[in-house]
């Protein structure tokens, strides 16, 4: 994830949506004109992950809604370089701003406050406000159908995760892949290395070259680059993606991808702006699979065609409201989390940091 996501705890993020929850007007947001929208890249348009799923799913906005879209690349995570962005862009008439980082989300707070005719929008971020909304998936739904490829595909059992940072966000991936993995196969075991980092090349094939020397024969992931995939392909593994359809760098490795589908909830999201009265949500959207946060792309040709349709099936599951961490769970420490009958609530997703059963973690 290039906008790196939770530089601070999952639960201080949490704890930062309900606190900058902002009623929205009585009446809604209404532009006082013709939506012309900007984005806000965090990255390269091209760096192969979390940037790039934007500017794919920017050019399928344009077309859906019928409406040009400018943008601007490498804005980090400085207000310094975020609001004179913005500002640029509020000049030349934008009235519909979208950013792409958890660092955003302060610089959008003011942004919205100064500019109450503005709607803005900001991917991962954490602060909203009656003309902003922040937004992020529910990324262990996609993940979840990922482990099931993995554990379909794995000879041993023994997969292998690169994970950036042991935050709630991935954790709840990680512990995910096992799940979905141990739905295929029940004695799946899932080794976890965080690299510390969201997107460090060198660092992720050190990870991925370590897991597949310990014995994984599937290596997922939840960093920007597609390293891991590549080393996957190189040392004659499996691999399952993240943010983008792998496969465009390790056709013969990736089994499958957890996939940004953002024009699916933008377009949506854009037209209820356009239309005038919009009420953002007030502690942001955490979009599910069936509204646009993520899906899957694959399937590589190690997934038995009979794995697909289970998995294919899970995925319909899902769409209809099919809950991952519904009880009865334990931690691997034999604690439960989730009560039989019970779901795991947001909050508690947001702060995850324990592990299922057959999840081994390390540095």
């Amino acid at each position: 994830m290039l906008r790196k996501l939770l530089s601070i705890s999952a639960a201080t993020a949490a704890a930062g949506m309900a606190a900058t929850a902002t009623p929205a007007l009585a009446d809604g947001f209404t532009l006082p004109g013709k939506p012309s929208i900007a984005m806000l890249y965090y990255g390269p348009k091209n760096d192969g992950g979390w940037t790039q799923a934007f500017d794919e799913a920017r050019v399928k906005i344009e077309k859906e809604l019928g409406v040009k879209i400018n943008f601007v690349e490498n804005i980090t995570e400085d207000a310094s370089v975020i609001k004179p962005a913005a500002e640029r862009f509020i000049s030349r008439g934008a009235n519909i701003v979208i950013g792409t980082a958890f660092g955003h989300s302060d610089a959008f707070k003011d942004l919205a406050a100064k500019h109450p005719k503005v709607a803005f929008l900001n991917a991962s971020g954490t602060t909203n406000g009656p003309n902003l909304e922040s937004f992020y998936g529910r990324t262990y739904e996609s993940q979840y159908l990922c482990g099931m490829a993995a554990g379909a595909a794995s000879k041993n059992g023994k997969l292998g995760f690169v994970a950036a940072n042991p935050f709630g966000v991935v954790n709840w991936t990680v512990n995910a892949f096992a799940l979905g993995a141990q739905k295929i196969n029940p004695n799946a075991t899932v080794n976890v290395i965080y690299t510390g980092t969201w997107n460090d090349p060198v660092k992720e094939r050190a990870a991925a070259s370590a897991l597949i020397d310990q014995g994984a024969d599937v290596i997922g992931q939840h960093v920007d680059s597609p390293t891991p995939q590549i080393v996957a392909q190189e040392r004659g593994v499996y691999g399952t993606g993240h943010h983008r359809d792998l496969r465009q760098f390790a056709p013969k490795a990736t089994l499958c991808s957890s996939v940004w589908v953002w024009d699916k909830f933008l377009v949506t999201e854009l037209k209820k702006i356009i239309a005038g009265g919009w009420k953002p949500a007030p502690y942001g959207a955490f979009i599910p699979m069936s509204e646009g946060g993520t899906d899957i792309a694959g399937f590589g040709a190690a997934v038995p065609a009979d794995k697909v349709k289970l998995i294919q099936a899970e995925r319909e599951a899902l769409l209809k409201g099919k809950q991952i961490y519904a009880g009865p769970l334990a931690d691997r420490d034999g604690k439960e989390r989730v009560a039989a009958g019970q779901v795991l609530s947001d909050a508690d997703l947001w702060k995850m940091d324990w592990f299922v059963k057959g999840v081994v973690t390390q540095k």
